[in-house]
């Protein structure tokens, strides 16, 4: 592995470790600021609301800049966001430092796949980008779990002062190991970044994250009723039950990072079709304790399994502004962690039991397939059309076949 892939790794798992401790967090927050705990919630929306206006903002205005200046940037933004965070004297600014906190998260893991790509050989791509987010999802299984101890001991604001020095270690690890000649960004500017948008094949690969990860986020929101109510764990077991997700989620990652460089399309399509089942099995696995632990390592696993491969897709399909698109690629993640919540709750409200929501996102998985394979005939009659040729994202010579994942 590339010592520079070690520097966005670093990076990736600061982000991760200050996107998802604030739930662990909420109590701590509330009672301190004073506020009621759906207020504290609020905090998770802000910084979901700054990742999406964030990633394709930050990304088509840093176009013309060397990705390794504009990688460490963005981490020197990460990192102040999250001091202000530790320092912020009522609700109303922690909420505008969370937002500060999620502005760089999509640019930053778009960027960070474009120098990752350039880093690998062809035929290793998608293995490159999933050691990158391999710092995302083991921050779900020490990351988050470590600051959310912290923060009970020592109070939530040390939490966040300990992610600033994350971030100060990333920026670090990005001017040693990053090359400052690695990965100059195409100097077509704004308005050529942002005309790579109207593609319909973008738009379908982003419809397919939004679909697909959106029905994680309505099981994974509310696991922890599933797990009590459903598999009758005590609360005091589910902080353990989480990291057996990060774990899945870790395996997953490098799992369908390595299929997808030997078959893009073919390990999207197992990876929902498995996501799919999986969670609507959830209904029979959540009844004993054994199989409910099983039920939720799976569940980070089929879904994290087609993370590297919706990564490459859109960056495929926007090959003239790969950072763009791979950043919006991670605000669509972020609509589909609003997006799946709202529907899970929904079926929890309409009183269709615990194990509902996990159902619901069987349904959006479903959907997830169907726009995929739409992808998938559009990218096939475009194909098939005369005097047209294909353009691989990233720069340097590939195989067709290895990227479209059909052989």
């Amino acid at each position: 592995m590339p010592l520079a892939l070690l520097a966005l790794a670093v990076g990736a798992f600061g982000i991760g470790t200050t996107e998802f401790v604030m739930m662990g967090l909420l109590p701590d927050v509330a009672d301190d600021l004073g506020i009621s705990i759906p207020s504290a919630g609020h905090l998770v929306s802000a910084y979901a609301l700054g990742v999406v206006v964030g990633a394709p903002l930050l990304a088509a205005a840093t176009a013309k800049l060397p990705r390794r200046t504009v990688l460490i940037a963005l981490m020197g933004l990460f990192v102040a966001g999250n001091a202000l965070s530790a320092l912020a004297p009522d609700h109303g600014w922690l909420l505008a430092a969370r937002f500060l906190s999620g502005l760089p998260h999509g640019a930053f893991f778009g960027v960070g796949a474009v120098v990752a790509m350039t880093m690998a050989t062809p035929e290793r791509k998608a293995r490159s980008v999933s050691l990158m987010f391999l710092g995302l999802t083991m921050a779900n299984v020490v990351g988050v779990p470590a600051a959310t101890l912290m923060g009970q001991h020592f109070g939530w604001r040390a939490t966040f002062l300990a992610v600033s020095a994350i971030g100060l270690a990333a920026i670090a690890s990005l001017v040693l190991l990053i090359p400052r000649d690695r990965g100059t960004a195409p100097q077509q500017g704004l308005r050529g970044e942002l005309a790579t948008l109207r593609s319909l094949p973008v738009w379908l690969a982003l419809g397919t994250t939004v679909a697909g990860f959106g029905a994680l986020f309505a099981a994974y929101s509310y696991i922890t009723p599933m797990l009590t109510d459903s598999a009758g764990y005590a609360d005091t077991s589910v902080t353990l039950l989480l990291a057996l997700f990060g774990v899945g989620a870790t395996a997953g990652n490098l799992l369908g990072g390595r299929l997808a460089d030997h078959s893009l399309r073919a390990t999207l399509f197992g990876g929902l079709a498995s996501l799919t089942a999986i969670l609507a099995l959830f209904p029979l696995l959540m009844s004993t304790q054994i199989t409910a632990a099983l039920a939720v390592t799976l569940l980070g696993t089929a879904a994290f399994a087609t993370g590297s491969p919706l990564q490459l897709m859109v960056m495929e399909k926007a090959a003239a502004a790969p950072s763009l698109a791979s950043s919006a690629n991670q605000a669509a993640f972020n609509l589909a962690n609003a997006g799946g919540a709202w529907i899970g709750g929904l079926a929890l409200a309409a009183g269709f039991g615990p194990t509902s929501p996990a159902l619901a996102g069987a349904l959006l998985a479903a959907a997830g397939i169907g726009v995929a394979a739409v992808a998938y005939a559009v990218d096939r009659g475009g194909r098939r059309a005369p005097g047209r040729e294909r353009v691989v994202a990233g720069g340097a010579p590939q195989q067709t076949e290895t990227l479209n994942g059909v052989h």
